[in-house]
């Protein structure tokens, strides 16, 4: 791998473009770029597909860079440049700016049964990226996230998603669309609430399935509850009456897993 140039001060326009990149999601929508830092997320971003638009190195940190033979520009990058364009930091030493390629749900390449997770409004970065970490280990068919409150290219999500969000079919749209979708190819419903809802051990997941989860603080909106096909819960036991979205997730995909495979 041969750096075409070395930035060296966290002025230059290119390192600055990349921290913007990072800090503003309306910059990301505008240019069709993101950003994507570590050698495992890379790695999982291309086998995807993606384009790569420039590579970021900081030698003193990534000892596998030369291994890397990417056909884009390439950018030795000073470690004291590099720790303050880096969202984690000093780990890793590698970042590239990637070409978006939205996703839609036309694009998706469902199984006979599939298995689908639906998200609406969740808000964190963190819980969205833990729920597709959750659904590459689970082999879900896609993960659908509904007017969403955050974009699917946020760094966080990337970081927290260790790359997952390119690895799992992941869809952004409006509920109303969704609905249609799921109805139209025949997909259950199950929305997970506390009301009117009965357990998500006694409900078949083995025919095509979407598990639809809300806010951690809301819960689901209406718009779901009247489109469910049936109204899922996991038992409570303690003084609590919520978990983690993410956890919550995990739980019943995990389920739909074992029914699945049961003999």
């Amino acid at each position: 791998m041969k750096a075409e140039q070395l930035i060296s001060s966290a002025q230059n326009p290119k390192a600055k473009h990349l921290l913007a990149l990072q800090q503003k999601s309306s910059l990301r929508r505008e240019e069709g770029i993101f950003v994507v830092e570590g050698l495992r997320e890379l790695g999982h971003c291309i086998d995807a597909g993606f384009e790569i638009d420039s590579l970021f190195v900081c030698p003193e940190y990534c000892a596998a860079a030369d291994s890397l033979n990417l056909p884009c520009p390439t950018f030795s990058v000073t470690q004291k440049v590099y720790e303050k364009m880096a969202y984690r930091g000093s780990t890793e030493g590698i970042m590239a700016t990637v070409k978006a390629r939205p996703m839609s749900l036309s694009n998706l390449n469902l199984p006979e049964q599939p298995l689908i997770v639906v998200l609406e409004s969740v808000e964190k970065p963190g819980n969205l990226g833990a729920v597709l970490r959750s659904a590459d280990a689970a082999r879900v068919d896609a993960v659908i996230v509904c007017d969403p409150l955050t974009d699917l290219y946020n760094p966080n999500l990337i970081r927290s998603s260790i790359g997952a969000v390119f690895t799992v079919p992941c869809v952004a749209c409006s509920s109303e669309e969704c609905i249609a979708f799921l109805k139209e190819k025949n997909i259950q419903i199950l929305t997970a609430q506390l009301q009117d809802s009965k357990l998500y051990y006694d409900t078949d997941m083995r025919k095509g399935t979407a598990i639809v989860m809300g806010t951690e603080s809301t819960g689901l909106t209406d718009t779901w509850r009247k489109a469910a096909d049936a109204h899922i819960r996991i038992p409570m036991l303690g003084r609590l009456d919520s978990l983690n979205v993410s956890v919550s997730a995990a739980i019943l995909m995990f389920e739909a897993v074992r029914q699945r495979n049961e003999k």
